[in-house]
């Protein structure tokens, strides 16, 4: 391995994201980084599925990664500290990425090569198969690759065959899903493919070791705007009484199971008649009417966790996710109510985030 003193210090952090989200990724991160008191600027092309934040200060890359906590970023489905692009020449794709491994003087346990969401990147999948292995034997010769790398993770953003980025991650700073996606299989039997919304957005939120208790068999909730019944359907998989609010038809199918009572209502008026346990809501509406319809769930205390979808603009989404959630947060704070929040833009959402909020008390 290389000195200390000839060692190239990656000076960026690379970030993925759904195409077609980069300017909302780079607004995201550039507000982060203006509040944490660092200099950097963000460089993406539209539709690529990544943007690079280019450090401009004299403090290393990696201390602003450490600060930048990946599980409160929204738009972005993975976070690196990186090193520059490499161009290589297509007969000899391995020995600049060796040479840039061992300048950086990084070690790891682990590799994963990745590229973006794109079709050109799918494209890349029999590259990548056969440059793996004689990559992870040459980087076990020259000490990168070891056994016990603290959990560090290179990876590889190959953005063409001959074009490739490296990055590293970081346990508990970073996701543990390749591309930053978690692809879930549709069940055949739920009423539409809205239902893998919920779905993941249980994975994302809640810790799957509490899925027994906070989304146990018995528990009340209700879905409001549930036509026809892709949320609902989840929740009665686990065994869930619902509520399913909605002026259209609900899947016969749900109907039959005796656990779905549905009332032809509007869901923003309507009122439960007890405290239930989950609200979930992918009505298409302004986000800030939805907000507003969910604050008031959750200051008068009608339910004890909620998940909602916000709709969005196409244009100045992270402005618009940042406005929403600072009002839910500022009513909460004010009504005295305290909670936990967070918002995720999953794989499966399209123009449109996702909202968790857990009461404390």
């Amino acid at each position: 391995m290389s000195s200390l003193a000839e060692r190239m210090v990656p000076d960026q952090l690379l970030f993925y994201c759904r195409p077609g989200f980069e300017a909302d990724v780079a607004a995201e991160v550039a507000a982060n980084v203006e509040r944490l008191g660092w200099q950097g600027r963000a460089e993406f092309i539209d539709q690529s599925g990544f943007v690079n934040l280019v450090v401009d200060d004299e403090r290393p890359a990696n201390e602003l990664h450490r600060q930048l906590a990946f599980e409160r970023l929204i738009f972005a489905r993975q976070s690196l500290v990186a090193l520059p692009s490499l161009q290589l020449e297509r007969d000899d794709r391995l020995s600049p990425i060796l040479k840039q491994v061992v300048e950086s003087g990084w070690s790891f346990d682990s590799i994963w090569h990745e590229t973006p969401d794109t079709n050109e990147g799918k494209a890349l999948a029999g590259l990548i198969k056969a440059l793996t292995r004689p990559l992870e034997s040459a980087l076990r010769k020259r000490g990168a690759l070891r056994r016990k790398g603290g959990g560090r993770r290179l990876h590889l953003f190959w953005m063409d065959g001959d074009l490739v980025q490296l990055g590293m991650s970081f346990p508990g700073n970073r996701s543990e899903l390749p591309g930053g996606i978690r692809r879930l299989r549709f069940p055949a039997a739920a009423p539409s493919r809205s239902t893998l919304k919920l779905e993941e957005a249980w994975h994302e939120f809640i810790p799957r070791e509490e899925w027994d208790v906070r989304l146990s068999e018995g528990m009340q909730a209700a879905d409001l705007g549930a036509a026809p019944g892709g949320w609902t359907w989840q929740l009665v998989a686990r065994g869930m009484h619902v509520y399913a609010i909605d002026n259209g038809p609900m899947k016969g199918d749900l109907m039959a199971t005796g656990m779905v009572e549905h009332l032809r209502e509007d869901g923003f008026v309507w009122e439960p008649p007890y405290r239930l346990d989950w609200l979930v809501c992918d009505i298409v509406d302004k986000p800030a009417r939805v907000t507003a319809m969910v604050q008031r769930w959750l200051i008068r205390r009608w339910c004890r966790e909620a998940i909602f979808n916000l709709k969005l603009p196409m244009k100045r989404r992270w402005e618009e996710v940042q406005r929403c959630l600072a009002l839910l947060e500022e009513g909460l704070e004010d009504a005295g109510v305290r909670a936990t929040l967070r918002c995720r833009h999953l794989y499966h959402d399209r123009e449109e985030v996702t909202v968790h909020v857990r009461l404390l008390d």
